[in-house]
């Protein structure tokens, strides 16, 4: 499956994803591969697998009572697996009244994953019908639980101001493409934005474990947590970041389904030129300014270099062997 080019989404505007082409993950699960940022969607470990170990293990769905609201932000939706992963978790009696937000460029993933019947195959049918109604008008309505979703297409940045004032998110899903290839979404100024989105004891959870990233989040208020790796990935150091705004009546534990707390590495991390922010003051700048930015407080700070953290913790940085 290729797609090449540029397509509009509903307002007209061009989408510069480049060509979309298929892979197929060690689950199983179809992923895509974009030109333009010559990065995958998802770890070759597994798009289904990802979804659930990084995005719905430590969301603890089944923590929001029957009845009562549970409001969920989904930052660059994609082909839709976390959303959906955490949707099928849902109960089918007795769920919470799911309130979904999605921000995302470009609606090929969703509309490529859709003509895919073994990515069909893997959600129930409601989960399926909802994804299918924001692929062909945007939103979605379930009138006989209170449940709702609703898309905004374009750039992440301009489109989280559109969100109503004052929700409070339960959970905020963030898989942008990479820091590396996409830094305007993991600014400190659209990082700040997001955690301002959450409500007391709402999560922010990302497969992304970068020094610059954690350090902004910190910074926003947040408490971190570090993911564990999904069955089948590489046994490494951090599969990604829980960030929670905590409640003062509920501290987030040490440890949970799929996170611990951040090891005296990931804490030094944090002290090295590695932890300088992606700086997006306007909310309009390219990946080149950003880049550009950066590098230069980098060169001008007088923090530890990210090599000498690595040597120093060399033995604990490296993958395992035969993982």
């Amino acid at each position: 499956m290729n797609l090449s080019g540029y397509v509009a989404d509903p307002g007209g505007r061009q989408h510069p994803l480049g060509a979309l082409t298929s892979l197929c993950t060690s689950d199983g699960s179809l992923s895509l591969h974009s030109s333009c940022f010559d990065e995958a969607f998802h770890s070759s470990a597994g798009a289904l697998a990802e979804a659930k170990a990084k995005f719905v293990a430590p969301a603890q769905v089944r923590r929001f009572r029957s009845g009562t609201p549970l409001r969920v932000l989904d930052v660059c939706v994609g082909l839709g697996y976390n959303s959906a992963a955490l949707m099928a978790e849902l109960p089918l009696q007795g769920a919470p009244d799911l309130q979904w937000w999605g921000l995302e460029l470009d609606p090929r993933p969703l509309t490529l994953a859709l003509q895919h019947q073994g990515f069909s195959t893997l959600w129930p049918a409601h989960v399926l019908q909802r994804l299918e109604a924001l692929r062909d008008h945007g939103h979605w309505t379930d009138a006989s639980c209170g449940a709702g979703g609703r898309m905004l297409w374009g750039d992440a940045r301009t489109q989280l101001k559109q969100l109503p004032k004052g929700l409070g998110m339960d959970l905020i899903l963030m898989d942008a493409f990479s820091p590396g290839r996409c830094p305007q979404l993991w600014s400190e100024e659209f990082l700040a934005a997001l955690a301002a989105q959450l409500a007391q004891g709402g999560r922010l959870l990302t497969y992304s474990r970068a020094a610059a990233v954690r350090a902004s989040l910190r910074r926003a208020g947040l408490e971190l947590r570090s993911l564990l790796p999904a069955p089948g990935q590489r046994q490494e150091w951090s599969s990604g970041t829980l960030a929670e705004r905590q409640a003062a009546t509920s501290p987030l534990a040490k440890h949970g389904p799929g996170w611990q707390s951040l090891s005296l590495m990931e804490e030094e991390h944090l002290n090295t030129r590695a932890a300088i922010a992606y700086r997006d003051p306007t909310g309009q700048d390219t990946a080149l300014l950003i880049h550009q930015r950066r590098q230069a407080e980098q060169q001008a700070c007088h923090w530890e270099s990210t090599s000498s953290w690595q040597r120093r913790w060399a033995p604990f940085t490296r993958p395992q062997a035969g993982t």
